[in-house]
């Protein structure tokens, strides 16, 4: 339903505009339906159904008119546009947290892991030193069905990656957060100068610093995965899993305390608690905040709310799947 896919707090205003404009749309797919809308089969139930809807439009267009408001206008503005009236993009409801699941980050300790089960919104903390005896330790007392984690997952042979450059261009405002994942080729180089070399003669592209600094992470994730755990994997960008929480992307630098401020107040209007621990010995509470919008896209994932950049994800010699999921 359109109000319940709504964010709380939405107006009245708004509510009749979103509903009057999916009204109309739907109105004007059934009379002309196109290969993206199906026909309804029977002629009589799709003349019930346009007449259904189109009395609810023209109910709401009498209540547009009582409250002084140009529905048409309002509901061409907000077509166009995509957005909200009055509220710009809708962040997304809060996450129902249905099967364990667990979202990690890297850190100075290895690895940080965030733990989201049923009926217990609070994250539980959990650090190893590698991505493997992090999921083992959690998988000892819980039955995770989703491991979301944020490094990049299936690498490109002589190309860039689709996941990187559609990241980037969602995140208007912090694209510098999304490095450019360097071939397989290149992470085999043993130093920095020698993977550019080679990154260039493959894909065209140099190599950066973030890129080639977390080469020992990302084989290590890449030899684990390749490796075939029994549990779903998932690559994630938190940055992207904020964006997606609040409606737009968190401009605030995560290390200060404003910006920590933005990410719990986005877990937890997401439906996520402060985790139990922010920080540590080896793990920063950036690190902390990363793990839980890691756990969040995970537990989207296990229902089926997912997205991946881009879809369906590209495959690579690797075998694969290299999309960014939110």
């Amino acid at each position: 339903m359109v109000v319940a896919d709504m964010a709380s707090g939405t107006s009245a205003r708004d509510v009749a505009v979103e509903l009057s404009r999916q009204a109309a749309l739907l109105a004007e797919q059934l009379d002309a339906p196109t290969a993206a809308v199906p026909t309804v089969a029977q002629p009589g139930v799709r003349a019930e159904v346009i007449e259904t809807v189109t009395t609810v439009a023209a109910t709401l267009r009498r209540l547009g008119d009582a409250l002084g408001l140009d529905l048409d206008e309002a509901t061409t503005r907000h077509t166009e546009t995509g957005r909200s009236p009055a509220n710009g993009p809708m962040p997304a409801p809060p996450v129902e947290v249905t099967v364990p699941v667990l979202g990690v980050d890297a850190c100075a300790a290895g690895w940080v892991g965030a733990i989201l089960e049923p009926g217990a919104p609070r994250p539980r903390i959990a650090v190893a030193g590698s991505i493997a005896a992090l999921v083992e330790a959690v998988r000892q007392s819980l039955d995770i069905q989703a491991v979301a984690i944020d490094i990049p997952i299936g690498l490109p042979d002589d190309t860039t990656r689709q996941a990187d450059v559609l990241t980037r261009k969602a995140l208007k405002g912090k694209a510098s957060s999304v490095f450019t994942t360097l071939t397989r080729s290149a992470y085999a180089a043993e130093s920095r100068a020698e993977s550019d070399t080679v990154n260039r003669g493959l894909s065209g592209q140099g190599v950066g610093a973030q890129a080639y600094g977390l080469r020992d992470k990302i084989l290590e994730v890449d030899a684990w995965v390749r490796s075939r755990p029994t549990v779903a994997v998932l690559e994630v960008h938190p940055e992207l899993s904020f964006a997606v929480m609040t409606g737009a992307p968190v401009l605030a630098k995560k290390k200060n305390d404003e910006g920590r401020a933005a990410r719990l107040a986005a877990l937890a209007a997401a439906g996520i608690a402060s985790p139990s621990v922010l920080k540590g010995d080896g793990y920063a509470a950036d690190d902390v905040l990363d793990a839980c919008a890691a756990a969040w896209t995970a537990a989207r994932r296990t229902n089926g709310l997912a997205r991946s950049l881009p879809e369906p994800p590209e495959t690579f010699s690797d075998g694969l799947p290299a999309a960014i999921w939110v």
